[in-house]
């Protein structure tokens, strides 16, 4: 007889969780095609409505690229909020929460696993506006440090879908209505993290209290360091941003942590949190 299989234990477990749940979201956006429509060509038709109306106001080459950076972030917000902040709950309403909890996976494998999967293909479509945006408007991009640029970069989404898991959490347990919690937030954080202008417009101590939102510090360093005009606009130094970006990291993580701690124990407790009908 052969040898029973052996199962894997700790991190080998945790990290076999990551990659198996983050192979479902690189395959299935790939095979869905209407996703390639909407996370790709609407944030783009967007970035040329607001290149329009800036060329009419004659303003500076570079802000037609503060656009640009702006319309392809908006792919990772969206992938954020619709894919990870109300995944738990949708599963909850599919029936499929119940075999995460019994599962001896972690639920911050499963998450983890989303959030790498969703951002690979997101990637993938931000540099697709990008590169379109840069084919058809001739963004001026100076890019001053390529490794600072990739750092922020990493940063910014390790703090962003770290908040989107600890969002994923906080619905399930509190939002019964996830669907129009994640609608009504879209719009206005747009709005707020500076998508489409400089942060620094709203003054200082309002574009400081908005930068909790990861993109909005994310978005403001990234300009800093690919555009001429980027830090005499920027809010803050790269080097600050860069820190509390880290910060958030840390304790998006660790609240992440406690949340889904506290969703098990409630589950396995009260045996009520997976029930479709509450």
């Amino acid at each position: 007889m052969s040898a029973p299989a052996k199962l894997d234990t700790g991190w080998r477990l945790f990290l076999r969780t990551i990659v198996a749940r983050a192979y479902p979201r690189v395959i299935g956006q790939q095979r869905e095609k209407a996703w390639l429509f909407f996370e790709t060509f609407l944030p783009f038709i967007a970035v040329v409505s607001y290149v329009f109306v800036y060329r009419a106001m004659d303003a500076p080459p570079d802000y037609i690229g503060f656009v640009v950076i702006g319309g392809a972030m908006t792919a990772f917000w969206i992938n954020v909020m619709w894919n990870m902040s109300a995944q738990l709950y949708w599963e909850k309403d599919n029936g499929n929460l119940p075999l995460y909890i019994i599962a001896p996976n972690s639920l911050m494998a499963i998450l983890l696993g989303m959030a790498l999967g969703g951002m690979l293909a997101t990637t993938l479509r931000a540099i697709a506006i990008i590169g379109m945006s840069t084919l058809f408007f001739h963004i001026p991009f100076r890019i001053s440090s390529i490794a600072g640029l990739a750092a922020i970069f990493i940063l910014s989404m390790a703090a962003l879908y770290g908040l989107g898991m600890m969002l994923a959490s906080v619905f399930l347990l509190y939002g019964r209505n996830a669907f129009q919690i994640v609608s009504a937030l879209q719009e206005p954080v747009y709005f707020i993290s500076g998508f489409y202008f400089p942060i620094r417009s709203f003054g200082f101590t309002l574009a400081l209290i908005v930068s909790a939102i990861p993109l909005t510090l994310g978005l403001d360093s990234m300009r800093q360091l690919m555009f001429a005009s980027g830090p005499a606009l920027g809010l803050l130094s790269v080097r600050i941003e860069m820190a509390i970006l880290g910060a958030m990291t840390i304790v998006f993580v660790a609240a992440v942590k406690f949340w889904l701690d506290y969703t098990e124990r409630r589950a396995i407790q009260e045996g009520s949190l997976t029930d479709r009908r509450r």
